[in-house]
């Protein structure tokens, strides 16, 4: 028996284009001689659709398209394909997180989520309603009825093994491995995070061993706004042995054939390489998928924007990336020569356009409003504020994206400027911890075997060059002592006399805890930013602005 997974990179709302995938990928599977093909869940709306739930007209289109796939699907193969279907019943949510099994012209099954995620960037309460019951039906497939229990994503995401608490009343597992079944499939479109792929695979062997069954996940591919969905689908055996899996972070039809004892086991890269792929593929899906074909990208000499440009270059080419040094009257005359460095290397087209005399002519302009008071961080943010004007004019005027450069260690305190620095469409970076940005710095040399990103860049101290001799330690703690407390104080939820069990100094938590709080607002205004951690910023963080708690 051979069944294929096809993770497809939909884009959420094309549904005519998400549609001409599916069958163009069913057409491939088919003819390799596939009993069975498995799309990932939404295939025809593409994940997460959000708000687009609520129009109705969006849900009948979406309806249309799976008649209309049902008739095109006409190959020898049955499809399960992910759509939104129509709650019949007058109670609940109207609608359901479905897959529909298609064969010979018809829809002969179809199986709804049971468990809806409500949590970190997950919503799914708001628009649907789950099955009461896991859904088993016996498909004919190479000349013998196979019994296969259908599960969409968070099905099975149950696991005692896995989990040290329960989220849900149900274990769908639990009540499929008592009905008996020949295999279990999952339509999945579960987002990158770090670690993931391996947590995945550990508790889809667990559910293969209690079920006595193989289990097939099949998982959307590419960037959604801020979520990166890596593929990776895989197949364990049913004792839990990973058989098949297909490519990481690329499209791509896994055939996998449950009666040979041959393995085709796609390598998944390591942790940074797999950041450094999530990064490249959610800068590329989100600059297209929004209708842009170029980026600029304000190149201050510095690891952030450094490590962005190379980022962008390998999303989308280097003669579709314009690299800008923005010199103040503070910038060290290295950071213009590290910035064209890195841009020849890289081979983007590169501009310098100094912003010493629009800087003094904003001051001198402001300085009767200022009365008495002496300069201080307002000036410094008035120049952070002219680069962001210039980046933007340009991005206005060519039709070019603007990529930021804020890293999460910074953006976490608050140590950045708004309508500055945090000018733009894309925070390509704003999930990557400052330590993490210089490892991949590194890593992206070592790989390149020739040195990308300048050596200078990289072992200089950091600095915003706002004022003379200015560094970051100035005002923060050392990267690695800042990066495992904010990893406690978000990322862990831990309380500060938590953090302060683990090691690290009273009034540095109580200082880094309280700059992390005041800078809501700030983050609130940020950019979309691409997740890659367990907790970052954007829709999976909902903290209060006007709030107090004493941490």
């Amino acid at each position: 028996m051979k069944i294929a997974l096809a993770q497809l990179n939909a884009t959420v709302g094309d549904i005519d284009g998400n549609t001409h995938k599916t069958i163009h990928a069913y057409a491939q599977a088919d003819a390799q001689g596939a009993d069975l093909v498995i799309f990932n869940e939404l295939a025809i709306t593409g994940y997460p659709p959000k708000d687009l739930l609520l129009k109705p007209s969006f849900v009948r289109r979406n309806i249309a398209a799976l008649e209309h796939l049902a008739l095109k699907l006409n190959g020898k193969a049955a499809a399960l394909v992910g759509f939104v279907d129509t709650n019949a019943s007058p109670d609940g949510v109207p609608l359901h997180n479905a897959a529909a099994l298609l064969h010979g012209g018809k829809r002969i099954a179809v199986a709804h989520k049971s468990l809806l995620p409500t949590y970190d960037v997950f919503d799914e309460h708001r628009y649907f309603e789950p099955a009461k019951e896991c859904t088993v039906v016996d498909v004919p497939l190479a000349g013998k009825s196979r019994r296969i229990a259908i599960t969409i994503c968070e099905d099975l995401w149950t696991d005692d093994e896995c989990f040290s608490g329960r989220r849900y009343h149900r274990r769908p597992i639990d009540e499929i491995a008592q009905r008996g079944v020949d295999l279990i499939v999952n339509l999945s479109a579960s987002p990158f995070v770090i670690d993931k792929q391996a947590f995945r695979q550990k508790m889809l062997a667990g559910h293969a061993r209690k079920a006595g069954c193989p289990v097939m996940l099949c998982n959307q591919v590419g960037g959604n706004d801020e979520l990166i969905f890596d593929g990776g689908s895989f197949v364990v055996a049913a004792d839990g042995t990973l058989t098949n899996r297909a490519r990481a972070f690329e499209t791509d039809i896994l055939l996998a054939d449950l009666d040979s004892d041959e393995k085709l086991i796609a390598d998944y890269p390591e942790a940074l390489a797999s950041v450094n792929d999530a990064l490249v593929l959610g800068t590329r899906d989100y600059v297209r998928k929004c209708g842009f074909e170029n980026v600029v990208i304000g190149l201050s000499g510095g690891i952030d924007s450094a490590v962005t440009c190379a980022i962008a270059v390998e999303a989308l080419g280097a003669d579709k990336v314009l690299g800008v040094a923005l010199p103040s009257r503070y910038s060290s005359d290295h950071s213009v020569s590290d910035a064209e460095s890195l841009a020849k290397q890289l081979g983007v087209e590169f501009q310098e356009i100094a912003i010493r005399e629009i800087h003094a002519a904003a001051e001198e302009t402001l300085t009767p409003h200022f009365g008495e008071r002496p300069p201080d961080v307002t000036e410094e943010n008035m120049q952070a504020r002219v680069r962001g004007l210039l980046l933007m004019s340009l991005s206005n005027k060519f039709g070019r994206l603007l990529l930021t450069t804020g890293n999460k260690s910074e953006l976490s305190v608050g140590y950045c400027t708004l309508y500055g620095d945090m000018c733009g469409g894309l925070a390509v970076i704003s999930d990557v911890p400052k330590i993490m940005v210089y490892d991949l710095a590194r890593w992206m040399n070592e790989r390149a075997g020739r040195e990308i990103i300048p050596e200078s860049t990289i072992t200089k101290p950091p600095s915003a060059e706002l004022r003379p001799d200015q560094h970051d330690q100035q005002s923060l703690p050392p990267y690695d002592v800042l990066d495992g407390i904010l990893r406690r104080y978000i990322e862990l939820e831990m309380s500060v006399d938590e953090i302060v069990a683990d090691g690290f100094d009273l009034e540095t938590v109580r200082d880094i805890a309280r700059k992390v709080d005041q800078n809501e607002y700030k983050r609130k205004q940020m950019a979309t930013g691409l997740k890659v951690t367990s907790r970052a910023f954007g829709v999976g963080r909902r903290m209060p602005i006007a709030a107090r708690f004493q941490y």
